[in-house]
């Protein structure tokens, strides 16, 4: 028997990376999720690896800044599994520039892919989360549901160049702790994970060159230079970055029924960073 069995969750973001490892994470304690990606086909491999293994998965490919996007993506959950339980705002990406050359296209990108998009989701869920609560009020079996909201270490301590990505995870806490004292009466939890140096394709080690990820057609370069990955590791008390499973170890902490008591909170997923 598994934690989070009957259990069904949204992780945003999961066709790749963090947003996958938290995806096989649920799924391995019994979890149904709905898996997406900008692109489909990473979205879809990780649904296979999830069914290849006994799991189930749905996928529903799109662009989480799309302004109907949160609309279909919980309409079509309760459609396929009937319910929603845990949902987990993961999907995004980095265009750092310094403030003199950061555009308002820039800065309106970041935002709505991480501030934005999660609010237009959270809106859809409302509606469920408030009428399924009342219900179960009434039918004396009340359970806990849960939000993971996910933000960055550059919106807590500061980032150079990182100013509108900082700017759109910030406001991810914001609404973490706001949502937490609206939701409350519905006993769903709602708190936020951000995380520091995790090693992933936006963080890759840039030995080899520049690196550049697609979005909309538009190249964004990603990576760290070895200087700045080195730098990091230093002020890490651990010492290392984390790995896709180490973040996704931290979500994991706030949708299983022994955080049913912790709402509104900042966990902060950095090998012990603090600057």
């Amino acid at each position: 028997m598994g934690k989070l069995d009957g259990k069904t969750a949204i992780v945003t973001g999961s066709g790749r990376g963090i947003g996958r490892a938290i995806a096989l994470k649920l799924v391995g304690d019994g979890a149904r999720v709905v898996v997406n990606d900008l692109d489909e086909a990473p979205a879809a491999a990780v649904a296979a690896e999830i069914t290849a293994a006994g799991g189930d998965a749905f996928v529903l490919a799109g662009d989480v800044a799309a302004t109907d996007f949160g609309d279909r993506l919980v309409a079509a959950t309760l459609d396929r599994f009937g319910g929603l339980d845990i949902l987990v705002n993961n999907a995004g990406y980095i265009w750092n520039t310094t403030i003199q050359n950061n555009t308002d296209e820039q800065w309106y990108a970041m935002v709505d892919v991480h501030a934005t998009a999660p609010f237009r989701i959270l809106r859809a869920a409302a509606g469920y989360f408030r009428d399924t609560a009342k219900r179960e009020r009434v039918a004396g079996a009340v359970a806990c549901r849960k939000v993971v909201n996910i933000s960055s270490v550059s919106a807590v301590f500061g980032a150079a160049t990182q100013l509108s990505y900082a700017a759109g995870k910030g406001a991810v806490i914001g609404i973490t702790r706001a949502l937490a004292r609206e939701w409350g009466r519905y006993n769903v939890t709602v708190n936020c994970v951000a995380f520091g140096l995790i090693e992933t394709r936006l963080t890759q080690r840039l030995d080899a060159g520049p690196q550049t990820i697609e979005v909309h057609g538009q190249a964004h370069k990603v990576g760290l230079l070895p200087d700045q990955q080195d730098l990091v590791r230093q002020l890490t008390p651990l010492g290392r970055g984390g790995t896709p499973e180490d973040a996704a170890g931290a979500v994991y902490l706030l949708c299983i029924p022994e955080s049913d008591y912790i709402t509104g909170q900042l966990l902060v997923c950095g090998g012990g960073l603090t600057t």
